[in-house]
């Protein structure tokens, strides 16, 4: 494909996939603290620093359907062992465009450092900004290649009252610039792939993210 990590999730943004030929390309990291797997419909896009030969080799030798392999767990649990990195789950990777002026959502931003959620972002994002409701929380900032993230948490007590859908639609009138925010929801977090889907956001794959030990 010869384009940049970057490249493919702009067009994909746009709803521009690889093309569904049952490859795997192998990208460079975009940032020392990202590595792992984007799997489009019948493509995946593996975005690591390690030999690409490795990766396309390893892929090979699994005894499992090629569409599947790059989500397979022996394949992770390979690449986990030659990076030395960690995951938590394989998510669901959606995207919404941007929406125009303030969010009709009361928030207030919060700004300071030691907040239990900017240093939880922070592990996983940079440039970030938090922002608290009434019972929730949205986090939004730069994640892998440096794409917009939005992250939502809502308090037990007031779940089922669409909090959490809010929270989702006010991210897409507070990311910068115009530009696309990105989603990610465990695939067995059903209210949260709802939540997200009912704000506007639409899947396009499915990612495994490689963090760097703590």
């Amino acid at each position: 494909m010869g384009r940049t990590l970057a490249e493919i999730l702009d067009a994909a943004a746009e709803g521009r996939f690889p093309p569904p030929d049952g490859g795997t390309t192998v990208v460079a990291q975009e940032h020392r603290r990202d590595a792992g797997v984007l799997a489009f419909t019948a493509h995946s896009v593996v975005f690591t620093d390690e030999d690409p030969e490795w990766v396309l080799a390893t892929l090979a030798a699994l005894d499992c359907d090629a569409l599947a392999a790059t989500m397979n767990p022996r394949f992770l649990a390979a690449l986990l062992d030659r990076t030395g990195r960690r995951t938590d789950t394989i998510d669901l990777l959606t995207v919404a465009g941007p929406l125009p002026g303030r969010p009709p959502l009361r928030l207030r931003e919060t700004t300071d450092p030691d907040h239990s959620r900017v240093r939880r972002a922070l592990r996983r994002r940079h440039d970030v900004r938090v922002w608290s409701a009434d019972g929730g929380v949205l986090v939004l900032g730069r994640g892998v290649a440096g794409r917009w993230e939005a992250a939502v948490e809502v308090d037990e007590d007031v779940r089922h009252r669409g909090l959490g859908r809010e929270l989702a639609r006010a991210a897409r009138h507070l990311v910068p610039d115009g530009q696309p925010v990105w989603a990610q929801q465990a695939t067995g977090n059903a209210r949260s792939v709802r939540a997200f889907q009912a704000a506007g956001y639409r899947p396009v794959g499915a990612e495994a993210l490689m963090a760097l030990p703590s």
